[in-house]
Order: structure tokens, then sequence, then C-alpha cells
């Protein structure tokens, strides 16, 4: 499909979904200005607020935020020429997608759930959960995440999507879809990167043991990955504790180091990121040869770009950043937040229904 463009569209005339962003944003202010912030576990409630996010964060939003960055964002509204919003040109997406095959991924951090402070309190909200679980009535939907495979499912409790852990080399159907089977006929998980697994184990241990004298610096096991957050280690420290484990790592062969927000991700060395897993999960499905088949893959991390790559080579999908400032990216699509994207499936959901009435 061409390049997309906005300069035709007006923003005197907001459509719903936005004044419902926008609405949401004002209740976040208000909220911030009271010194309160919602979160969005199963039982919601007011506390303290977290630490706001430094202006060099690659996202500054969420659920239960919005974003902090404001409007007049140097650069932003030239960003969008390149990249417009995914809810401004929601008419032409669908447009495109109608009679086809749409296929929705999704990453977790950052696009259903908010980025915090405390990886493990990054719960997405009830609404969201409604809207992913509305989406995958009417679209196979994935959710691939650099987490735990068994982790993100804990999170998002829904049982009609697939789930893919540690940037997609932990891979698990839904129980009434394809299932990825053993040789014997069981049921099991895709993981291309077994083999590595305990080379993965010794080096948590490794990490745990360098970065234990480091203030705020936290591990995460994703099982096929270790995840070294810094969000919360002092500025200062940034680099110190980059240079331990870029040492601890060095040339082992069977290690790399990537780089996200605010994390260090240890991974196996082995030719296989999210694109990988996007065209894996095309291939489960049975999509992989069709000609009316457009993916639809909504992240804001740098790991999503593989995936996006995958899209843009294909000529035909719907590859949207999540974020809040300028950055390079190859999405063609954008959202400004995690209350974006909420407004984004929504809308998606309501369109494929009013579509299945149409032709009933």
């Amino acid at each position: 499909m061409p390049r997309p463009t906005q300069r035709h569209f007006s923003n005197k005339r907001l459509i719903p979904e936005k004044r419902l962003v926008m609405m949401m944003r004002k209740l976040t202010k208000f909220n911030h200005t009271m010194g309160f912030q919602i979160t969005h576990s199963n039982k919601p409630k007011k506390v303290k607020p977290f630490s706001c996010p430094n202006n060099d964060d690659d996202n500054n939003g969420g659920t239960n935020g919005g974003s902090l960055i404001p409007d007049d964002v140097p650069g932003y509204a030239s960003w969008l020429e390149k990249h417009p919003s995914a809810l401004n040109m929601f008419d032409s997406i669908t447009k495109e997608a109608k009679g086809k095959k749409v296929v929705v991924f999704l990453d977790y951090d950052g696009t259903l759930s908010p980025i915090v402070d405390d990886p493990d309190k990054a719960f997405m909200s009830a609404e969201m959960r409604m809207a992913v679980r509305e989406v995958a009535k009417h679209f196979p939907t994935s959710i691939i995440s650099g987490r735990r495979r068994e982790r993100v499912k804990e999170f998002v409790q829904l049982s009609n999507v697939y789930y893919a852990g540690s940037h997609g080399l932990d891979i698990m159907a839904p129980p009434r879809a394809v299932k990825a089977c053993d040789k014997k006929g069981n049921e099991g998980a895709f993981q291309p990167a077994k083999l590595f697994l305990p080379a993965i184990q010794e080096m948590s241990i490794e990490l745990e043991d360098t970065i234990r004298e480091i203030q705020g610096a936290r591990i995460e096991d994703n099982k096929f990955c270790i995840s070294v957050h810094y969000r919360q280690v002092p500025p200062k420290d940034h680099e110190m504790l980059k240079e331990k484990v870029q040492s601890l790592v060095g040339n082992r062969p069977n290690i790399r180091l990537t780089e996200g927000k605010m994390v260090l991700e240890v991974r196996p060395s082995i030719e296989w990121n999210k694109g990988d897993a996007l065209n894996y999960l095309l291939d489960t499905l049975g999509f992989s040869n069709a000609k009316d088949v457009l993916p639809l893959y909504i992240g804001d991390d740098r790991t999503d770009e593989d995936a996006f790559k995958v899209i843009a080579s294909r000529r035909e999908g719907f590859p949207i950043i999540v974020s809040s400032i300028p950055k390079d990216t190859i999405a063609w699509f954008s959202l400004r937040d995690p209350s974006e994207v909420l407004a984004f499936l929504l809308r998606l959901a309501k369109w494929k229904k009013s579509e299945i009435h149409f032709f009933k």
C-alpha cells in the first residue's frame, strides 16, 4: 500500500475514540496534580505516584498515565507527517483490510500496559483486556514480548491468543487453535533456542552477583533471555552497569547483548527475533503463502523493529509504533501511548463486528 499521509485530516473534528483518549489524559493530569496515580490491577485503587520518567525515555505514557510529554514536543508534528496516527488513518487502514485476513500481533510493555518503575507491576487495565479479547474474537491475535511467556500470560489472562515470550524464543498456541506438538504428539512450546538454556541460566547467576552492589539494578529471568533493568539506577551509574554487563558477556560464542528501553538484554546468539516469531506464527496459522493476509503489529520498543521490517518487506500490512516522542522507526503508522492503543483496538473490533453484521 502507498505510504500514508495525514495532511488532509482536520484536527477540528475529533472521532469519539480520540475524545476518550483526551478525557483519559485530562483525568491523569488531575490525579498527577493531586499526587495520585491509578493502578490497573484486578482491584483498582489510588496509590502514591511512581517517579516520572526522564524526558529521554522512549515511552512516557501508559494506560494509567496518558502521555506526560506536552503536545508541542519538538519535532513531533513533523514526525507525525511521516508516521501518521493509526487513529486518524483508521478509515484508510480498514479500507485496505476489507475482504482480507488481518492477523494481529501485539507487544506487551509500553503497548498494552504502561511502562512502570517495577516490572512486576506492569498491569494491563481491565478495559485493555476486554479490548484484546474482543479483537481476538475476530482476528488471530498474538502477544510477542521479551518477558517470560508464562509471566505475560499471567498479566494478560486470556485464553484466545497466542503467547510468545523471550522475544519470540518461546511460543505457545492457545487451547483451541493450532497446537505446537513434540515428536510424540504431546502439546508443547516451540523453542528454537532450547539448547542455549543452560548457558542462559548460568549467565543469570553470574549477573546477579555482578550487579548486586548497584543501587536500583534488577535482574528479570525471562527463561531464554535475561533482562537487566536499570530504570531505577541513578543516572551516574548507568555506564558503570553497562560496562560490567558487557564485560561479563564478553566474546562468549553462545551469548549476545542487546539494549532496549532502560534495559539490557542477554540473549542466545541465535538468528531469531520478533520478526521471525511473526513469520512462524503466520506459518502455524496457515497464512505464510496467502496473498490476502495483512499482518498488523503494534509495539513500542527497538526489538519490535524486527517485526516492522518483516511487514515492510511484504509491502502489505500495518506496522504501528507506539511513541510519544519522535524516534527512528520503519513503522508506517503511530499511536502515542497505550491509551491510544486501547482506542485503536476498540475501534478495530467494532469495525469488524459491523462488517460481519452487514453481510448477515
